[in-house]
């Protein structure tokens, strides 16, 4: 399909990648809830983190906040990027993590990316 990059939810656990033929620059990311499933995420290689959710959502009734958030970011060297939850009332928050950034999707999707 001449891709990019790929995306492996939490719920991904498959570690055998090695029969894939990979561009040079392909990016492999991935999503995660708990240390054991960052370590998982390590082992698939994933470049980035996507550590969720951080901050209460409609969906969600368990989240991390900054504490717990900043604690399971210690667990790894792979950047870990701050998802879930982000809205105008906690975007202030994020800077107290020790994320590389971001992502939002429903936020950004209602109000642009110049409320930010």
């Amino acid at each position: 399909m001449n891709l990019d990059g790929v995306y492996l939810p939490a719920f991904n656990k498959k570690l055998n990648y090695s029969n894939l033929n990979l561009k040079k620059n392909f990016k492999i990311i991935g999503s995660a809830h708990s240390v054991g499933e960052i370590k998982i995420k390590e082992n698939q290689n994933c470049k980035d983190i996507f550590l969720s959710p951080i901050f209460k959502t409609d969906k969600h009734k368990y989240y991390l906040d900054v504490i717990r958030f900043n604690l399971l970011s210690k667990v790894t060297q792979k950047n870990i990027i701050c998802l879930g939850g982000i809205n105008s009332g906690t975007i202030r928050k994020i800077s107290l993590t020790k994320s590389k950034g971001f992502a939002s999707i429903s936020w950004i999707k209602k109000n642009g990316l110049n409320k930010i």
